[in-house]
């Protein structure tokens, strides 16, 4: 089993895809700032340096990373450098906190590919991983807990078009 995080905006609205492709879990949690075990209304209130963040373990015989990165860039707009939809502020803006070189490079050319087709510049921050912190247990599978209230978000947001 291997590991990924990203940074994708609201943990809640990207949590349920990932699941769709075979990812064994994917937790909500906050990462790649300096305070020890934050708390949601911290990182909420931009207070840590930390970004809502999703840990994925997932087995690379049935899903690679590759299409990891295609599923996050299919879920999140890469052009926005002050949030995501109507979530703003750093701890909402995107980030893939890599492992190691060969995921780092896979990523940059990515983002390469991207910016290259859209004539714009995106607003994805590279990351080596750093630190993950385990987000309270009301978050966790939030749209299975909270269905209403999920779906709810998925059309405020603008995710979700109705």
């Amino acid at each position: 089993m291997k590991e990924a995080y990203f940074a994708g905006g609201c943990f809640w609205c990207v949590t349920p895809i990932y699941k769709m492709y075979g990812v064994d879990k994917v937790i909500c949690g906050y990462a790649g700032g300096d305070e020890e075990n934050p708390t949601y209304e911290q990182v909420k209130h931009q207070e840590t340096g930390h970004r809502e963040t999703i840990k994925l373990v997932y087995d690379p015989e049935k899903v690679s990373y590759d299409k990891l990165l295609d599923i996050y860039f299919a879920n999140v707009d890469p052009f926005d450098a002050e949030g995501q939809f109507i979530d703003k502020g750093f701890s909402y803006t995107l980030a893939i906190f890599y492992g190691d070189e060969e995921e780092k490079a896979l990523a940059q050319s990515k983002l390469d590919k991207i910016a290259a087709d859209s004539g714009k510049e995106t607003f994805v921050e590279l990351l080596p991983y750093k630190n993950f912190y385990e987000a309270e247990e009301y978050h966790q599978d939030y749209y299975l807990k909270n269905p209403e209230a999920f779906e709810k978000e998925l059309i405020e947001s603008g995710r979700k078009k109705v």
